[in-house]
């Protein structure tokens, strides 16, 4: 489904992305973990077409991202949940959503998609008059989730979900995002909490400083001793 090859990105003379290659089958809820400023957002950014890459390939279902703006990528049926959330403060829960689905022009399939949104939560279905400017930050994070899954994309990436959100709200969130995965929806999860990315991931990642350190099955990573001592605190 979604295939990258050999991404190489630079910021100046800074060589942020070293030769990164990393692959999500259709279903998967796969992770990029590691540390502050190891390329993970970049990652990010470069499959979105938000940054151009030097060199390496960006494939979905056979298609060069690469060659496509992003706005033709959503069309393409990728969507991103940006870090740090990025709702529209001064609008409604349901404008917002409805601004998720300006790509679809059949007013019918937007209202479909909205109760689909709102079967997956609920509370933004209690509060869609509420500005989103005064939602609770797990609340704003659910409606920037709901916001991207509102053009029915083919895949999620998500860019630190629980960041800033305290204890209770990071369980609430990532349970979310399991039942986002079991209903189908293939997820690409960069997150900072490696435990509990870990924990419901199917496959994992481990960026450090712009490089693939390690790959495999969340669960044997989450049990590997180099993975516990740098990201699990064990």
């Amino acid at each position: 489904m979604l295939e990258i090859k050999d991404l190489n990105v630079f910021y100046g003379a800074i060589h942020a992305l070293k030769g990164v290659s990393l692959t999500v089958d259709e279903g998967e809820l796969v992770s990029l973990i590691g540390a502050n400023g190891a390329g993970k957002t970049t990652t990010l950014h470069t499959i979105s077409g938000l940054i151009t890459a030097s060199s390496g390939t960006v494939m979905l279902d056979g298609k060069d991202l690469q060659k496509a703006s992003p706005h033709r990528i959503i069309n393409m049926g990728l969507a991103h949940v940006p870090e740090g959330r990025h709702v529209f403060a001064r609008m409604t829960v349901e404008e917002n959503l409805r601004m998720g689905a300006y790509i679809l022009k059949d007013q019918k399939k937007i209202n479909e998609n909205l109760e689909k949104v709102y079967s997956h939560f609920p509370r933004l279905k209690e509060r869609w008059k509420q500005l989103a400017g005064t939602l609770s930050g797990g609340e704003q994070q659910m409606l920037a989730t709901g916001r991207a899954l509102m053009t029915d994309p083919r895949i999620v990436l998500m860019d630190e979900p629980s960041m800033g959100l305290s204890p209770l709200l990071v369980k609430e969130i990532f349970s979310i995002i399991q039942q986002l995965h079991d209903s189908g929806i293939t997820i690409l999860l960069v997150e900072q909490n490696a435990k509990m990315a870990l924990a419901i991931s199917d496959r994992a990642y481990v960026l450090e400083t712009g490089c693939i350190a390690m790959s495999g099955k969340a669960s044997e990573l989450a049990e590997d001793d180099r993975v516990r001592k740098a990201y699990l605190g064990a």
